[in-house]
C-alpha cells in the first residue's frame, strides 16, 4: 500500500480565534499572552505581529518593545481546547478515524487507504480533494484557515504545512522530494535544533541540499543519530502515526511578576500545582512513576530534575512532598526564580489504594505538614 500522510496545521490558532471573536481585531497585530507590564510570555501572536518579529515563548516585555501597537489579549485555554476539538471531530468526519493529534493545533491524519492510485505519486494527489474539503469545512463551520500538507510520510507532510502559510496547501510527491527539501533550510527537519544546526554549519553545511551532498561521516558529530538524519534529509521517513490516545505527561508551572527566592511564596505556588497536577491524574485515573520539578532564573537558565519512583503516587501531598525534596537535594533555589513548575510522568492505571512513598533525606522535611523549600 502506498502511504500518504496529511498534516493539518491551524495558522496562528489563539490569535487567529480571537480576531475571528472580536472583530475589531481583525488585520491587526494581535499577542495572545501576559502583558508587558507583567512578566510573562507571549503565547501567540498574528501574523500582523509576526512582521515585526514577534514569536511564541518571547517576554511579554521584549514583543512590546519589537511591536509598539501591538495588542495584548489575555489567552483563554478552556476556550481554545474547546474549538480544538470541534476541528479534530472535523478531520475524523472528513478523512477518517486515523487521526494523531500532535497539540492543540496541528494533526496527522493517514488517508492510505482511501488514496492507492497506480504509483505513489497517483495516490498523494488522490489525496488532494480530501485535503481541500477538510480547509473548507474548518473555514466554513469554525471560521478559520488551516494550511495542509500531503505526502508520503509525515516528515514531509509536516514540513509542507509550513510551505505556504497561512492557508496553505502545498504537495510534495515521492518522485520529487529529495529536489523539494534540497533549498531549504537544515531546522526544516524533524529533530534539527539550534546545537545540531551549528555543529553542521561548522561543517559547511547551510541547506538540506548541502547535507545530502556531504560525503564524510556525520557520526563523530552526531554519533548514531547520522544515519537517521542523512534519511530525512533524503525525504525517508518510516515513523508511524501514534494513534493512542494516551495520557503521556501532566503539568503546571507559574511565571512570576517578580523574581522571587521567597520560601512561602514557592511553597504556595508548588502547593497549587500539585493539587492540580493531582486533580488531573484523578480525573484521567492516572498515577505518576516520575515527578519533575522546573525552574527558570532571571537569566533565562533553566533546569529540570526530577525523581521515578518504583510505587506511583496520585495525591497533591505526595507530589508536593517530593517536589520539595527535588528543590532540596539539587540546591535549585539558590537565587531568585522567574519560573517554577511541577510536572508528572510514567503515569499508569490506578489498580490499587497508593500508599505514602518514604524518601531519603527525610530531615528535609521533618514534620508531615511542613515541607520546607531550601
Amino acid at each position: 500500500m502506498f502511504r500518504v500522510i496529511l498534516h493539518i496545521d491551524m495558522d496562528a490558532f489563539y490569535a487567529s480565534v480571537e480576531q475571528r471573536d472580536q472583530p475589531g481585531l481583525k488585520g491587526r497585530p494581535v499577542i495572545v499572552g501576559a502583558p508587558p507590564t507583567q512578566r510573562g510570555v507571549v503565547c501567540a501572536a498574528s501574523y500582523e505581529a509576526r512582521r515585526y518579529g514577534v514569536k511564541s515563548a518571547m517576554p511579554s516585555a521584549t514583543a512590546a518593545r519589537l511591536c509598539p501597537n501591538g495588542i495584548f489579549v489575555r489567552p483563554r485555554s478552556e476556550l481554545y481546547a474547546a474549538e480544538s476539538e470541534q476541528i479534530m471531530k472535523i478531520l475524523r468526519e472528513q478523512a477518517g478515524p486515523l487521526v494523531q493529534e500532535v497539540s492543540i493545533d496541528e494533526a496527522y491524519v493517514d488517508v492510505s487507504d482511501r488514496c492507492q492510485g497506480q504509483s505513489h505519486d497517483e495516490s498523494i494527489d488522490l489525496a488532494v480533494p480530501i485535503a481541500v474539503r477538510l480547509k473548507e469545512a474548518i473555514r466554513t463551520s469554525r471560521n478559520l484557515t488551516a494550511s495542509v500538507g500531503v505526502g508520503p510520510n509525515k516528515l514531509l507532510a509536516k514540513i509542507a504545512s509550513d510551505y505556504r502559510k497561512p492557508d496553505g496547501l502545498t504537495v510534495v510527491h515521492e518522485s520529487t522530494k529529495a529536489a523539494f527539501l534540497r533549498p531549504l533550510p537544515l531546522r526544516s527537519l524533524y529533530g534539527v535544533g539550534p546545537a545540531t544546526e551549528q555543529r553542521l554549519n561548522s561543517l559547511g553545511m547551510h541547506t538540506i541540499g548541502d547535507l545530502q551532498d556531504y560525503k564524510g561521516d556525520l557520526r563523530s558529530v552526531l554519533g548514531s543519530w547520522a544515519t537517521e538524519l542523512r534519511q530525512f534529509a533524503f525525504g525517508e521517513d518510516s515513523r508511524p502515526l501514534d494513534l493512542s490516545d494516551e495520557v503521556k505527561s501532566i503539568g503546571a508551572e507559574n511565571t512570576f511578576i517578580r523574581d522571587t527566592d521567597d520560601r512561602p511564596t514557592l511553597r504556595a505556588c508548588l502547593r497549587a500545582q500539585a493539587a492540580e497536577v493531582a486533580e488531573r491524574l484523578n480525573k484521567h485515573k492516572l498515577a505518576a512513576h516520575t515527578v519533575q520539578v522546573k525552574v527558570r532564573y532571571g537569566d533565562f537558565t533553566t533546569l529540570t530534575r526530577q525523581l521515578s519512583l518504583d510505587q506511583p503516587v496520585c495525591k497533591p501531598a505526595e507530589i508536593y512532598r517530593i517536589a520539595c525534596w527535588l528543590l532540596a537535594r539539587h540546591r535549585l533555589v539558590n537565587r531568585p526564580l522567574r519560573l517554577l513548575g511541577l510536572s508528572v510522568s510514567g503515569l499508569a492505571e490506578i489498580t490499587a489504594e497508593q500508599l505514602w512513598l518514604p524518601l531519603p533525606s527525610a530531615k528535609l522535611c521533618p514534620e508531615p505538614n511542613k515541607h520546607p523549600v531550601p
